[in-house]
């Protein structure tokens, strides 16, 4: 289920892209699948491990076009371990509410992405994530859960003021946001709820079909209630000349580089 949009975000092959904060790897595998050099970037070692083995099926699967390459790499947001100007595209999906020196962050994104290089972030949007707060405590309040609830307006301020154009947004995955309220007000770990396993039905077999009554009705929820908010941003400046800025690493390998 990706939440960034590659029509608006486009990908070209051999673009070194780095997915920061990959978690398990949705986006980090549509990229490699697209044909560019991807990064994936998290703390978690035991997903990176994951992520590195689902890179290897899909080239042994013959799903990845020649020339494209993964790795996965382990540290820090707020350190990034990479040279400055480093890449060409980067996402930060679902990432930046975790943390709580985010302007860190965002300032570590500006340092890696290549001058005229696009940044896409996603974090859930302000309405649904309030519901979910208001619901339930444990929602939030779980090691490593959300700091913060962004506005759009936030995110982009922030992300101007660290240095970022801004280039356009919009609101994804509408169906979700009820399914989290049915979580919050049953308990988000309450697996076992007849409501709550009902609609995980229904969003699976959404996500597997996309019947067109669904993409219709999630196209009219999300500009209110969709879960996740999409922002897209441009660094300044002109990409240099092709060669002036290092390729990607190639391999497949897991690099540790905890910072």
């Amino acid at each position: 289920m990706l939440t960034v949009d590659f029509q608006r975000f486009p990908l070209s092959p051999g673009d070194r892209v780095l997915d920061m904060g990959c978690g398990a790897g949705r986006h980090a595998f549509e990229v490699y699948r697209r044909g560019a050099n991807v990064v994936a970037f998290d703390m978690d070692r035991e997903e990176l491990a994951e992520v590195s083995r689902m890179f290897g099926a899909m080239d042994l699967a013959g799903e990845v076009p020649a020339g494209a390459s993964a790795k996965t790499v382990q540290g820090n947001a707020l350190g990034l371990p990479f040279p400055d100007d480093s890449f060409d595209k980067i996402i930060a999906a679902e990432v930046l509410e975790h943390i709580p020196d985010d302007m860190s962050a965002m300032t570590e994104l500006l340092r890696v992405l290549k001058p005229g290089g696009r940044l896409a972030v996603t974090v859930p949007s302000w309405l649904p994530e309030r519901i979910c707060w208001a619901l339930s405590e444990d929602y939030h309040t779980a090691p490593g859960g959300h700091v913060r609830i962004y506005t759009r307006a936030e995110l982009e301020a922030k992300l101007k003021a660290t240095g970022f154009l801004v280039d356009g947004h919009h609101h994804a995955h509408g169906l979700h946001a009820p399914y989290w309220w049915i979580k919050c007000a049953v308990g988000v770990n309450n697996d076992g709820n007849p409501l709550a396993k009902a609609y995980h039905q229904v969003l699976v077999w959404d996500i597997m079909k996309r019947p067109l009554a669904t993409r219709v009705a999630e196209r009219v929820l999300n500009p209110v209630i969709g879960k996740s908010v999409v922002v897209y941003f441009t660094k300044p400046g002109s990409p240099g000349p092709l060669g002036d800025v290092p390729s990607g690493d190639g391999g497949k390998e897991k690099t540790d580089a905890a910072v």
